[in-house]
C-alpha cells in the first residue's frame, strides 16, 4: 500500500471541488450587497456579466446562505430585470407590483343609472352605428335603443329570464321582440365581429387570421321536441356543436348542427359563410 508523501502539509480534499474561489465568493457577495432586489435568476445574468462565469440559482443560494444571506420573498411584488449600463455593470432593480386578474379599470360599478353590466359611454360609441343607425325612417321608437340592448345585456349577464327584468328597463315582452329581431338581422355577429378586429389590431394583430381551431361536442337534448340527429363515431343522439376558436383566444364561429351524422366531426360549421344554415352565437 502507498503511504501518502510526507511533503504535503495539508491532508487531502475529498469531494468534488469548490466551483468559485475565495475571491469569486467575495465578487458574488459584493454583487448582491449592491443589488439586495435581485432574484436569483437576476444574480446569476448579473454574475455572469461580471466575472464570465455561468452558476446555477441552486448554486448561488448555496454560497450566499454560506455567506450569511436570507432569502425573503415579498408578498405581491415581482422584481424587475436589472438595468445594465453602458460599462456592462448592472444597476439595481425597482420592484414591481403583479397585476392578476381585471385591474380597478376592469370594474365596472355602474352609476346611479345604469348596471354594471350596462354599457359606458364609450362602448356605445363603438356599436351605436348598428343598433341605433342614423336615417333611419318609419314609427318612432317607443324605447331607446341603447336602453334595448342594456337590457338584452342585463338578462345574459344575469341569467334571469325575460320575465324577470327589472322594472326600470322596458316591458319584457318588447325587449325580447327587439332581441329576436335583432338576433335574426344578424347584428350581434356583426357587433362580434367589429369588436374582434378592434381587439386583434390592439395586440397588433392582422384583422383576419390567417389559423383556427375547430373542435366539436356532441350533446344529449330533452325529449320534448326540436331538432336532433345522431352521432354514429360517439353513440350520442342529440345534437352536436361546433365552436371555431382563433390563435388570441376569440371565438370565430360557432354552429349548432341537429342533423343526423354519418361521420365524426362532419357539421354545418364546416361550410362557408355562404351557407344556408348561419350559425348562430
Amino acid at each position: 500500500m502507498k503511504e501518502p508523501s510526507a511533503s504535503s502539509g495539508q491532508p487531502k480534499q475529498r469531494g468534488r471541488p469548490q466551483k468559485l474561489t475565495s475571491e469569486e465568493v467575495d465578487a458574488l457577495v459584493g454583487l448582491v450587497g449592491e443589488n439586495p432586489l435581485l432574484s436569483l435568476e437576476d444574480t446569476v445574468a448579473a454574475f455572469r456579466r461580471q466575472t464570465g462565469i455561468t452558476l446555477s440559482p441552486p448554486t448561488v443560494r448555496k454560497y450566499l446562505l454560506a455567506a450569511g444571506f436570507h432569502f425573503q420573498r415579498q408578498r405581491g411584488q415581482a422584481m424587475a430585470a436589472p438595468a445594465v449600463t453602458g460599462e456592462g455593470e448592472a444597476v439595481a432593480a425597482k420592484p414591481v407590483r403583479k397585476q392578476y386578474g381585471y385591474p380597478a379599470a376592469h370594474r365596472d360599478r355602474g352609476d346611479v343609472v345604469r348596471y354594471p353590466c350596462g354599457l359606458t359611454e364609450a362602448e356605445w360609441e363603438q356599436v351605436k352605428h348598428l343598433f341605433d343607425p342614423p336615417g333611419r325612417t318609419g314609427r318612432p321608437e317607443k324605447y331607446p335603443r341603447r336602453q334595448m340592448l342594456d337590457a338584452c345585456v342585463y338578462v345574459l349577464r344575469s341569467g334571469c329570464s325575460w320575465r324577470m327584468l327589472p322594472k326600470d328597463f322596458p316591458a319584457w315582452p318588447a325587449v325580447y321582440r327587439t332581441f329576436r329581431r335583432w338576433l335574426a338581422r344578424g347584428l350581434f355577429e356583426a357587433m362580434y365581429d367589429e369588436l374582434r378586429v378592434l381587439w386583434r389590431a390592439r395586440q397588433h394583430r392582422a384583422a383576419e387570421p390567417t389559423a383556427a381551431i375547430l373542435d366539436s361536442q356532441s350533446v344529449k337534448t330533452s325529449p320534448q321536441g326540436g331538432p336532433k340527429g345522431y352521432d354514429a363515431g360517439k353513440k350520442v343522439k342529440g345534437r352536436k356543436r361546433q365552436v371555431g376558436d382563433r390563435h388570441a383566444g376569440t371565438l370565430d364561429r360557432c354552429a349548432d348542427d341537429g342533423r343526423e351524422h354519418t361521420r365524426p366531426g362532419r357539421s354545418a360549421a364546416c361550410h362557408g359563410p355562404g351557407h344556408d344554415q348561419s350559425p348562430k352565437y
